[in-house]
């Protein structure tokens, strides 16, 4: 028995120096490096796809955090443009970004999509889906 116990209390004595031993550096706030990854790729990418569809379709950015959100979001918004406003449907997307660092964009009636993980800076798959997105709006879908 005091072989498990002395286990338990090496277990026990390196959790406490492992967590000692994080610095400030690799113990970023979760949410400050959620946050910039939004701005760096998600942001960047929906300001960069209104510039170029703003003729036909309009796309809406909401960065204010959610009240209710344990994690940072996005919320945008693409519709096709009509006459008048009583006329705009559309739909609202939302990017979060999960514990794990992975981002997903989920909408009412859609399956969240993952579309990458704040450790990888590249935009790729997130522009493909706003891509699609961008056209199903433009068809009308």
């Amino acid at each position: 028995m005091s072989k498990f116990r002395d286990a338990v209390d090496r277990g026990k004595q390196a959790r406490r120096e492992q967590k000692g031993k994080v610095s400030k550096a690799e113990g970023v706030d979760f949410g400050a490096q959620a946050r910039a990854w939004l701005d760096d790729v998600v942001v960047a990418s929906l300001e960069t796809a209104r510039a170029d569809v703003a003729g036909e379709v309009a796309v809406e950015i909401d960065t204010t955090p959610q009240a209710k959100a344990s994690t940072p979001s996005v919320r945008f918004r693409i519709y096709r443009k009509r006459g008048t406003e009583k006329e705009v449907v559309g739909r609202t997307f939302t990017v979060n970004v999960q514990l794990s660092g992975q981002v997903s964009v989920s909408s009412p009636g859609m399956v969240a999509r993952e579309v990458g993980n704040i450790g990888d800076r590249t935009d790729e798959r997130f522009s493909t889906l706003l891509a699609e997105l961008i056209e199903d709006a433009a068809k009308g879908t």
